[in-house]
């Protein structure tokens, strides 16, 4: 085995912005698996090195792969320890992963600061060598400022992008003419663009014709956009190749509609368009399938209608080991710019570096993650969960800048108990969001009255009140005197236990304002502060979003 050389993500700059994470990202699950990475994500990656037997060269700041090295022997130990010695980004193993294997790399790895990973079991030597050249060079290269905000993977609002961009309809294709994705541009298509849309893939014959033509041998070989004049009802195209490390991993095609002409920068946004897609289509080919099958699975199972058994063979999962699941999201309740794929993309990558293998999940605006193999001591294995929270919620918050929340779940003896676990976690979760106080982490037991006051609040949700309590009274001259804020005013003030200094710093107002405001809450709708029951009522209607009358709690 010889060495790789210069790896071309150096030459795309992966030096100064290549990262492990970006890396991961970029390649996925499809290719390698993080066992660990105890030097963090942001770990420098400049190139690709295969070990060489007889000249066992290791390089600062390369991934290893130690091919034809037993993962489970004292040797691979210590291919670990000589790459930590000489600063490497980290080394990549054969698949699988045995136990005790993976402990004794994993205590080799942290003594060393090393990140250790495995080649999946569908992807060869070969094959990652090609995949994490084009990724390091995908990875290093800055994105289009029109398509930074799309999604990695996400093919179809890159090629909206693009034909925005460029003012004609667009179609991305793999190297077998393929089509990948396409734009919604569908005004007066020609005809060769409506074939190849609907079959999802460019007719059979138009492929032979180009290829006896040379055409694909320019394509792939060419430095710059291909233009194709208008000939007859075909419309103007530009083409060019996505390539990253020398790898060649798809095309972009442009066409004109409905007869009008391209726009005058029309090749050259085409010629960045196709750097930024060279991480899309990396994505998109190593996230294979089996990652698909392994996410529903674990959703069925999560949401009380899946099989533990076919979670457990589809993820490689213990189905008689403890487990737990953390219900991740933003603090504000609401996805952040990048959706709820922000947090979802992240979560896998740093779970790993922490030490566990996961499975996350979608959810609403954040994610479930479904930690398995816990420690069998309950104690331990609460440890375990709590100190995973607080790493996910510090590392989470720091990269998407906005505060990220995680509702713990209880501990359970096996993936059967998951579900009970989800519960528990999303329990959490709408607490700490609910609560909106400093707290980033909890379990349910943690915050277990405001979990308790929001069941009280969604029991009562369907329960009807007469239509002039004294709240509803309050909503109806608020509505119908423009500033007034009487509403505002009851709700500070027995948010604060009748404490009038408090509730006033919280408004905002002087304390004899207040003072004032609850005189007129008296008189308006004759609420009796001195009753502890019409303090109550009005209270839980506060907290209920109910209809402009007030009568629906």
């Amino acid at each position: 085995m010889t060495d790789l050389g210069e790896s071309p993500g150096r030459d795309a700059g992966a030096g100064d912005q290549g990262t492990l994470e970006r890396l991961l990202s970029v390649v996925g699950v499809g290719a390698v698996e993080l066992h660990t990475a105890p030097g963090g994500l942001r770990t420098r990656v400049t190139g690709v090195h295969v070990l060489d037997a007889l000249e066992p060269v290791i390089r600062p700041r390369e991934l290893l792969l130690a091919v034809g090295v037993d993962p489970g022997s004292a040797h691979a130990v210590d291919v670990v320890r000589r790459a930590g010695e000489t600063k490497a980004a980290g080394v990549v193993f054969g698949p699988g992963r045995p136990e005790p294997t993976s402990r004794a790399l994993r205590a080799a790895a942290e003594e060393s600061g090393t990140a250790v990973l495995f080649r999946t079991a569908w992807c060869t030597w070969a094959q990652l060598v090609g995949v994490l050249r084009a990724g390091l060079a995908a990875a290093g290269a800055p994105p289009m400022p029109a398509t930074s905000g799309v999604p990695l993977g996400d093919l179809d609002s890159l090629a909206d992008a693009v034909a925005a961009l460029v003012g004609g309809s667009v179609t991305i294709e793999d190297t077998e003419s393929r089509v990948l994705a396409y734009s919604s541009t569908e005004e007066n298509v020609d005809e060769m663009r409506r074939l190849t849309i609907l079959g999802r893939r460019v007719p059979p014959w138009r492929v032979a014709a180009m290829r006896e033509a040379g055409f694909f041998q320019a394509l792939w070989g060419a430095g710059d956009v291909l233009h194709r004049p208008a000939h007859g009802q075909d419309p103007e195209r530009l083409v060019g190749a996505v390539r990253a490390g020398g790898e060649a991993l798809g095309s972009i095609w442009v066409a004109a509609v409905a007869g009008r002409p391209l726009s005058p920068n029309a090749a050259e946004t085409l010629r960045a368009a196709a750097r930024t897609a060279a991480a899309h289509l990396l994505h998109h080919r190593t996230h294979s399938s089996d990652g698909r099958l392994v996410g529903d699975a674990a959703r069925a199972l999560l949401e009380d209608r899946g099989s533990v058994e076919v979670l457990a063979e589809r993820a490689s999962l213990p189905p008689r080991e403890p487990c737990a699941v953390l219900a991740v999201g933003l603090g504000s309740g609401r996805p952040g710019n990048d959706g709820p794929s922000g947090l979802y993309g992240l979560l896998t990558l740093h779970c790993a570096a922490l030490g566990h293998r996961v499975v996350a999940v979608p959810a609403g605006g954040g994610a479930w993650v479904l930690v398995s193999g816990l420690e069998r001591d309950a104690q331990r294995a609460d440890g375990q969960v709590r100190r995973l929270g607080n790493a996910l919620a510090d590392q989470l918050s720091a990269t998407v800048g906005s505060p990220v929340k995680v509702g713990l779940g209880d501990v359970a003896p096996g993936l059967a108990g998951a579900p009970a676990s989800r519960r528990s976690a999303e329990r959490a979760l709408q607490a700490l969001i609910a609560a909106a106080g400093p707290h980033a982490v909890a379990r349910s037991e943690d915050v277990a009255d405001t979990v308790g006051i929001l069941q009280v609040v969604d029991a009562l949700r369907d329960v009807t009140l007469p239509p002039r309590t004294s709240v509803a009274r309050l909503r109806e001259f608020d509505a119908g005197h423009g500033g007034s804020c009487l509403v505002e005013t009851l709700r500070a003030y027995l948010d604060h236990f009748g404490d009038v200094s408090a509730a006033s710093r919280a408004l905002g107002v002087h304390a004899n304002s207040l003072r004032y405001r609850l005189r007129r809450i008296r008189q308006v709708s004759g609420l009796d502060l001195e009753s502890p029951d019409a303090r109550l009522l009005a209270q839980v209607q506060l907290r209920l979003s109910g209809g402009a009358d007030g009568a629906r709690l």
